[in-house]
């Protein structure tokens, strides 16, 4: 017998702080289960079971059947796989990871930027493919006095904002309502692409933002704007991208989120104006352990009846 408290692991996401759950809780990996299986665990841990951790951007809905569940820890800042509607009416709070990932986004946002205007990865495939010899590569374009428009200017975009300054670009910004910062801002997303030479998403998942960029915003971008996305990829329409780049509406785009994950449309693939990264954002060995100890922390924090280090204002 042991006294350790019961934790449902509904998916696999971060080994090194799944084998630390392993250790401290009585930890039951749902997503190792069989349809049946599952079943008769939610079943099983009736009662008994209080907490369940998750990777944010994609959750069980079996984990709303179990009734004792209190708390859903996920690992991820966005929180767009939970059901609110659900866990406001089971009385379930949430927890999630912000803050310790914005340094690491905020650099690839960054790299982004520097690799679409300057086309450093087309220079790359230009040298190996020593076409050097036949002649000089084409003329990129600088940062300085370009406008970065940052649609969702909350802490990660904070972060891009204090590397772009060095860089000398001009900051415009989109959220639901101004901030007390000493940038332009802009009450619509198409206003600010209007107004901007990059930009950035930054929007979270969710019906709410659900392709909410699409051909009037590429338009008002701009045949020589450039669109970066770290945000989520289903506030995207990715058809309305596509004919935007395939058509010359906007030069071209640096993403690293897609709509339908780890898919990536062949069109975009083709398209040598695209910059494309595997959705590594966060991807680096000190983010993810940080990750990691944020969610052992709300699940110490949980099982001690402490507030948690990092809830969910659920909307």
């Amino acid at each position: 017998m042991t006294d350790k408290p019961h934790l449902l692991v509904v998916n696999s996401f971060h080994a090194e702080t799944v084998r630390v759950l392993d250790s401290l809780y009585q930890t039951h990996h749902l997503w190792q289960q069989s349809a049946l299986e599952k079943e008769k665990l939610i079943a099983d841990l009736e009662g008994k079971c209080r907490a369940a951790v998750t990777k944010s951007w994609h959750c069980d809905d079996l984990v709303y059947r179990l009734n004792s569940l209190e708390l859903i820890a996920c690992y991820g800042v966005g929180v767009d796989a939970i059901d609110f509607a659900k866990t406001r009416s089971q009385n379930i709070v949430v927890s999630n990871t912000p803050d310790v990932l914005n340094d690491a986004v905020a650099d690839i946002a960054l790299a982004l930027i520097l690799s679409t205007l300057r086309d450093t990865v087309n220079a790359d495939k230009f040298m190996r493919s020593k076409q050097w010899a036949n002649g000089p590569f084409k003329f990129g374009r600088g940062l300085a006095g370009k406008t970065l428009g940052i649609i969702g200017l909350g802490r990660i975009g904070e972060a891009i904002v204090h590397r772009a300054l060095p860089f000398k670009m001009k900051i415009a910004y989109h959220n639901r309502a101004p901030k007390n910062l000493p940038y332009h801002y802009y009450p619509s997303i198409a206003e600010l692409a209007a107004a901007a030479d990059v930009l950035l998403c930054l929007l979270p998942g969710g019906a709410d933002t659900k392709n909410l960029i699409g051909t009037e915003v590429f338009r008002k971008l701009g045949s020589q704007g450039i669109f970066i996305n770290v945000g989520r990829g289903s506030s995207v329409d990715e058809d309305a991208l596509i004919e935007a780049l395939s058509s010359g509406l906007i030069a071209g785009a640096g993403l690293d989120v897609y709509a339908h994950e780890p898919a990536v449309p062949e069109a975009l693939l083709s398209m040598p104006q695209t910059v494309l990264l595997p959705h590594i954002g966060s991807a680096t060995s000190a983010t993810r352990r940080d990750m990691g100890d944020l969610v052992l922390q709300n699940l110490q924090a949980f099982f001690a009846g402490k507030p948690l280090i990092s809830a969910v204002n659920q909307p």
